[in-house]
């Protein structure tokens, strides 16, 4: 089949991939696991290149603890790959990248989700710039001393903090790339207006298919166009279509309520924690197809050069149905074809746009 041969021959990356929460949770990448959407095994059989780790804090940790989990994160990272160093290997530049594919070996690339950890100090930015982290989502789903959310409706800075402006500068000069998903709509103009170097969404759907602040609008994709920037589509059904995500939200917070009294107490909880689980997952999801929908919504607003795909594997509950998993990827080259793109392109949306950002 065709759509085979060309993602074969294809660079194919994935920008946002949560699997170090599992990896800090013991789990091997090693096996094919029944748990998640990734591992080593299902990374190959997907025809995926190239991972972005996210490493990731949430806003309610202390800035010692959060510093103290994207270091854990890092180190089990490392750790995962060494474990499997005839397959797979850390890439810290586009270059690594392309080397690896040519010896046959997938590439593992640190991001950074949410800034808490650099604890307003730029010594710590630059710290993990060596460590490898590539890009910086600059918050998650609290303001914090970079920037806003998009997630609360009472604002801190309305858009970038001071010390948000000198981190913007100093991600430029170490060539860190600034990642606007999850920021406020004020905080990502401030980006736009203060950074010198392109700027991406790591994993962002398109506002205008689907009405939800984590969206970004298409003046906000056509301002990242402009910067020689890229939107790589998230894979979250709740974000790619609004008719689903009216009725996935409340079955959601209900899961969420029981998931934390079931973490505390398994035994206790374990069967109210797998009926709200098995409530959530019945629910009728958006098909795979409604990714390259927004892929669609990009090109027509930019051109095939300012998109691509950000999964979010790992980190969301539900995938979109028929993407179960990593190891489905090569379902959405099919389908780019099916719509009439040209190999040339199909190579740019599944990666070479992103490694373009990275050299």
């Amino acid at each position: 089949m065709k759509s085979e041969k060309i993602h074969q021959s294809a660079f194919v990356l994935d920008s946002h991939c949560d699997t170090p929460i599992r990896l800090l949770n013991g789990a091997s990448l090693s096996e094919r696991g029944a748990e998640g959407h990734f591992d080593f095994i299902r990374m190959k059989e997907g025809g995926l290149n190239a991972a972005f780790f996210a490493i990731y804090t949430p806003n309610t940790l202390e800035p010692d603890a959060a510093t103290r989990r994207a270091m854990q994160m890092v180190a089990r990272t490392y750790d995962a790959v060494e474990a499997n160093s005839d397959s797979v290997a850390v890439a810290l530049s586009a270059d690594d990248a392309r080397e690896n594919f040519e010896n046959d070996k997938a590439s593992i690339f640190l991001g950074m989700e949410n800034g808490d950890p650099i604890q307003k100090d730029l010594s710590l930015l630059r710290l993990f710039y060596d460590m490898g982290v590539r890009y910086m989502t600059l918050t998650h789903a609290r303001n914090n001393e970079i920037c806003d959310s998009c997630a609360p409706k009472e604002k801190r800075w309305n858009g970038l903090s001071p010390f948000g402006l000198e981190v913007v500068k100093e991600m430029n000069r170490l060539g860190m790339l600034i990642d606007v998903s999850h920021i406020s709509d004020e905080a990502f103009w401030d980006v736009i207006k203060n950074s010198d170097s392109p700027v991406v969404a790591t994993h962002s759907c398109c506002r205008a298919i689907a009405n939800h602040p984590r969206n970004l609008t298409d003046e906000m994709i056509i301002a990242i166009a402009k910067t020689g920037g890229v939107v790589q589509i998230n894979f979250y059904p709740p974000f790619l279509n609004s008719d689903y995500a009216e009725k996935f939200w409340p079955l959601c917070d209900k899961f969420e309520e029981v998931e934390k009294l079931w973490k505390e107490s398994p035994e206790k909880f374990q069967t109210q924690y797998d009926a709200a689980k098995a409530e959530m997952e019945a629910l009728e999801r958006p098909s795979y197809k409604e990714i390259v929908d927004h892929i669609d919504h990009v090109v027509k607003l930019v051109g095939p050069m300012h998109a691509g795909i950000g999964t979010d594997f790992d980190g969301i509950e539900v995938t979109p149905a028929g993407m179960e998993g990593v190891d489905k990827l090569p379902l959405i080259t099919e389908e780019l074809m099916v719509r009439g793109y040209n190999e040339d392109d199909i190579k740019m949306i599944l990666g070479e746009n992103f490694l373009r950002l990275l050299e």
